[in-house]
């Protein structure tokens, strides 16, 4: 097969290789560069894993790091709407031409003995792309786990854990002390541990990775923490640094700490040599964006998307409800993917719900609708189903009021369609 001459065929192509599923492993990423005549190891890097949080974690990263004056590079996964939205560079999504041409270059050194997963033909895309733009520092998130994920090719300034639990077990393990096995694989030479991990059992593994590769391990907490001054102002006291009345333009509390574990890795970097601002830190603060995390859509009623899709980021979106939602009800649009903690998901968010709309995104892993309705009777909620994500939203509409909130959930896939239905209804009406 030729080259791709335009970039919806070559997208197409792309997602087939989702056919290969998730296979872990180094090797075809390292063979897919080496074909390319790449040499990622001249890269500069930070490396993000963890169960929640590593999104927003790199987002502020990226931010703060292009707001100091630096080309900063960030490779995130899944993507919402368009694939481009995983290739960030000093804060631009990559553009359709080049989107097109890293594919056909990438897809011009496939071995067809050895074809790629979707994960692993992107993670090369990355590498091509921020090497050539010289890209300093690439700020990489793991797809999953982190010891075999295709982006543990490299050797970071810094590695960060953000925190662990349950989640992915049929790839990751089935108890804490493996998934913590797992994420500590990105533990390295040379670069020092930031993580917001808090069990003892995941610390005690996290610090004896630590000392096998003779780095320094930083705990949230324990070595840097925020204290939060409302409403929505933290100061940050960190491994040397002190910086008082600090905004970030995410929702949430749980952001707070989410900056923690963003400057404390800065200060890493700056003992590396670079330049970061009190000005640069407090201006990337103010400008991060990282959409789909309790992103605001609408008013009157208020609709939120947040991609909550295990239980600890449904606690978090459930506390942080109730910070936001002084009055009126809470109406729920959900989709869950069958492979997750779906009951552990329901257990959170159903309870302070008036109404849960069980709805499921065009995925194949997706919960039907009306067994997630099951679930839902079982807990005591009062479920409505639709056969779709639009429909679903509709529905939501016609049941809020002033003063309610819609929240659509459980799934990035289904933050993913619910952004595409309302930029196409934005698009109609202008």
């Amino acid at each position: 097969m030729g080259p791709f001459t335009d970039l919806p065929a070559a997208i197409t192509w792309l997602f087939g290789l989702q056919k290969y599923g998730i296979k872990f492993g180094l090797s075809s990423t390292l063979n897919l560069l080496s074909r390319l005549g790449l040499d990622h190891s001249r890269g500069e890097y930070v490396h993000i894993a963890g169960t929640n949080g590593k999104g927003s974690v790199a987002a502020m990263l990226s931010a703060i790091l292009t707001a100091a004056g630096y080309p900063a590079a960030l490779f995130t996964s899944p993507h919402l709407v368009r694939l481009n939205e995983r290739f960030r560079l000093a804060e631009r999504d990559i553009d359709d031409a080049r989107l097109l041409a890293l594919i056909n270059r990438v897809h011009g050194v496939i071995d067809e003995t050895e074809p790629p997963t979707f994960f692993e033909f992107v993670t090369a895309m990355a590498f091509l792309y921020f090497l050539e733009e010289g890209a300093r520092p690439i700020i990489l998130e793991t797809g999953m786990g982190g010891r075999l994920d295709a982006t543990n090719i490299v050797s970071p300034l810094v590695s960060i854990i953000t925190n662990i639990s349950m989640d992915h077990q049929e790839f990751l393990g089935n108890t804490l002390k493996e998934v913590a096995a797992e994420k500590a694989g990105i533990i390295k030479p040379g670069a020092p541990l930031i993580t917001g991990a808090r069990q003892r059992r995941v610390l005690e593994i996290f610090s004896r990775r630590c000392q096998e590769v003779q780095v320094p391990m930083y705990v949230a907490d324990r070595h840097f923490r925020v204290r939060g001054s409302p409403p929505g102002r933290f100061s940050y006291f960190g491994l040397g640094w002190e910086i008082p009345d600090l905004t970030v333009n995410l929702p949430g509390r749980h952001q707070y700490g989410n900056a923690a574990l963003a400057l404390a890795a800065l200060e890493i970097l700056a003992r590396r040599g670079f330049d970061l601002p009190e000005a640069a830190i407090r201006r990337g603060l103010t400008q991060v964006r990282w959409p789909g995390r309790l992103e605001r859509l609408a008013s009157d009623p208020r609709i939120l998307l947040d991609g909550a899709h295990n239980p600890a980021a449904a606690g978090i979106l459930a506390r942080t409800l109730k910070q936001l939602r002084k009055t009126g009800r809470l109406i729920l649009v959900l989709g869950v993917m069958a492979d997750k903690d779906v009951d552990g998901i329901l257990k959170k968010l159903v309870p302070p719900a008036h109404t849960v709309i069980c709805t499921r995104p065009r995925y194949f892993r997706a919960t039907r609708p009306e067994d997630l309705a099951a679930r839902v009777t079982a807990l005591g909620g009062t479920p409505l189903t639709a056969a779709s994500v639009p429909e679903a939203i509709r529905q939501a509409r016609e049941l809020a009021g002033d003063g309610d909130h819609i929240v659509i959930t459980g799934s990035l896939y289904m933050v993913g369609e619910a952004k595409a239905f309302f930029e196409a209804a934005e698009a109609g009406s202008g």
